[in-house]
């Protein structure tokens, strides 16, 4: 089929295509492609198209101001690519077009991308869909195209359709632990743009800090943004504030700040979704306003753990609601999303349970207990954030209240059964299941690894995610949306620490989110993530090199035990000894399955680009 589109001109930017910075470049030769995630459908056939400095670059359908358009324009720029563009399509050049006619296979976000030896063409519904498109695009260049000037870039023939398997890719970053700043910020969002992740969960409100300027009540931020600094002390074992020390630590983002990062999350299709605590976990407020508590106080800003949870809003003070309506209309006018996520109070209503005003709150409503007194509050924001356009979303605790309507969102984060319950109950869902998607914790050997939460979840493990449950109907399945990483930062104290956290396992989650279940495989996961180490390591990344420490299968047999070994990560050395002693580059190394008696001592020691790993493991069999 013969599509006509419309063509504008970009002559003004020039006539000469990517000019890799300066001719005297260097040269590659690309033999295969290492996309993560992986796509949907992908061919790659035998010939060749060379991006050279005579390579153009042409919008169709796309006026000159485009947001794609600029993106991708500055986005070449970094990459030491100078585009010029043509307005027309030629041989010899990169194509980004919309489609005049909706393209059905593809949806809003996905993409057809294909390369001739005649040229590049890349075709979308939407502009999201060929921010992916190029996102691809970037990966199918030498891998440390961000740091040197390529004069040459020979890549394979292909075709790619592509597109999502879940609408929800999310990221979740707790700001209020440790306050990150806009450059950080804008950093996270390039990780998750590179990967196609499109809703970044932003908490902005907790017991340990309030992060976002609000006019009307200053004092959120002179008094609910700061506490005393214990940066250099362990999670959970911070020392008290003394009376005399001034609270120094923190910060928040100002209403110009958040505009940026919001505008520079647009240019990459990401939707952020601010999450502030109510009704519990509101230290920063009672700190700020004693007045909305159920004892008057004094609080203070929180500087470690606040379990169980003691600073709650006061449910049956009147300034409370008035309160909760101004907050959150200045939260609406912020943020254009949708969403809004709230916090809730957990188990532990003690505050209430002994306040005069919240038991006469509860009687007047003809309510039987706290549970549903804090139904009610909940029910009293989501009418706020209604008024505004904006729905509600939740963590596991919502399932609890009847006083939700079905509109709200349910982030599952307590595990399967929830997220069944949630799904056939008729709730929408996200989930962030524990086992998989909760990324502060160690992802290799703790003794080897900064202090983290103590889950152990490597990349192997991340990678079998598959958010959809069993046994559910179509219809139950369609209300799971998505799923999404999350990053508390108990222990993460600068983004650095973040980024190490998150990279490469935020890679694997994004193949979980991304690609079909049956077209992900580990094994080509495996090769894949060697290349988006080195392509990390170029743009600077702080990421963890692997898990070396030895998967070991036994199985019995009749004489002794069979061992099978194997690493993580792809072209890793395993050297072993049987005898006791210590393993050494001139030891044995590891290659087919051994057989050994029982009672052995098997000795491992992991070598990875010609350095040794972690240390000498012992596996008695």
């Amino acid at each position: 089929m013969i599509i006509k589109r419309k063509i504008y001109s970009l002559a003004t930017l020039g006539i000469i295509m990517m000019t890799l910075l300066m001719s005297c470049g260097k040269s590659a030769v690309i033999n295969e492609y290492t996309i993560i995630p992986e796509p949907v459908y992908l061919v790659q056939k035998g010939r060749t198209f060379t991006i050279s400095t005579r390579t153009k670059v042409c919008f169709v359908n796309l006026p000159q101001n485009s947001p794609i358009a600029k993106y991708i324009s500055q986005s070449l720029r970094k990459k030491h690519i100078r585009p010029a563009f043509s307005g027309v399509p030629q041989k010899n050049c990169i194509t980004f077009a919309i489609n005049d006619t909706t393209n059905p296979a593809i949806g809003n976000e996905g993409y057809l991308l294909q390369v001739r030896p005649e040229g590049i063409s890349i075709s979308a519904n939407t502009e999201a869909g060929l921010f992916y498109a190029f996102r691809t695009f970037v990966q199918m260049l030498p891998t440390d195209i961000q740091k040197h000037t390529y004069r040459r870039a020979t890549i394979p023939e292909c075709t790619i359709l592509d597109y999502p398997r879940y609408a929800w890719r999310g990221c979740q970053l707790d700001c209020c632990r440790h306050f990150f700043s806009v450059k950080n910020i804008k950093r996270h969002l390039d990780v998750m743009a590179a990967l196609k992740l499109n809703k970044f969960h932003w908490v902005l409100a907790d017991d340990q800090g309030w992060r976002i300027e609000i006019e009307q009540y200053p004092q959120l931020n002179d008094i609910g943004s700061w506490h005393v600094d214990r940066s250099n002390q362990p999670w959970g074992f911070e020392t008290p504030a003394q009376p005399d020390e001034e609270p120094t630590y923190g910060g928040y983002y100002t209403k110009r700040d958040i505009a940026e990062i919001i505008e520079y999350a647009n240019e990459r299709n990401i939707e952020i979704i601010p999450e502030i605590d109510l009704t519990g976990h509101c230290s920063p407020i009672l700190a700020a306003y004693p007045e909305l508590s159920c004892d008057g106080g004094p609080y203070t800003v929180s500087i470690g753990p606040c379990y169980p949870n003691k600073a709650l809003l006061c449910a049956g003070n009147a300034l409370t609601i008035e309160f909760l309506t101004k907050v959150l209309d200045e939260i609406a006018e912020i943020f254009p999303s949708e969403y809004v996520h709230i916090g809730l109070s957990g188990n532990v209503k003690d505050n209430w349970e002994r306040c005069p005003r919240c038991q006469a709150k509860i009687n007047s409503l003809g309510l039987t207990d706290e549970t549903q007194l804090e139904g009610w509050l909940v029910s009293q924001i989501e009418a706020i954030l209604q008024r505004k356009g904006k729905r509600l979303i939740g963590r596991d605790d919502l399932l609890s209240l009847t006083s939700v309507s079905d509109d709200a969102l349910c982030l599952v984060t307590q595990g399967d059964n929830n997220l069944q319950n949630a799904l056939i109950n008729g709730r929408t869902a996200i989930y962030a299941s524990p086992d998989y998607c909760f990324l502060d914790s160690y992802q290799a050997d703790s003794s080897h690894q900064a202090t983290a939460e103590p889950q152990y979840l490597p990349l192997r493990k991340v990678y079998q995610f598959d958010p959809m449950t069993n046994g559910l109907t179509k219809q139950e399945q369609s209300n799971l949306w998505g799923a999404e990483a999350v990053i508390w930062t108990n222990y993460a104290t600068t983004y650095s620490q973040v980024e190490y956290q998150l990279l490469p396992r935020l890679c694997a989650l994004a193949e979980c989110l991304w690609t079909p279940s049956d077209k992900k495989d580990w094994t080509r996961f495996q090769h894949k993530i060697e290349s988006h180490k080195k392509r990390m390591s170029y743009q600077g990344y702080n990421y963890c090199k692997g898990d070396f420490k030895p998967n070991i299968t036994t199985t019995p047999d009749n004489s002794g035990i069979i061992v099978e070994l194997s690493t993580e990560v792809n072209n890793t050395y395993i050297y072993y000894t049987t005898d006791g002693t210590d393993p050494t580059p001139e030891s044995a190394v590891y290659q087919t399955p051994l057989h050994l008696p029982h009672g052995t001592l098997l000795r491992t020691l992991t070598y990875y680009n010609g350095e040794p790993q972690e240390g000498i493991y012992n596996f008695p069999l």
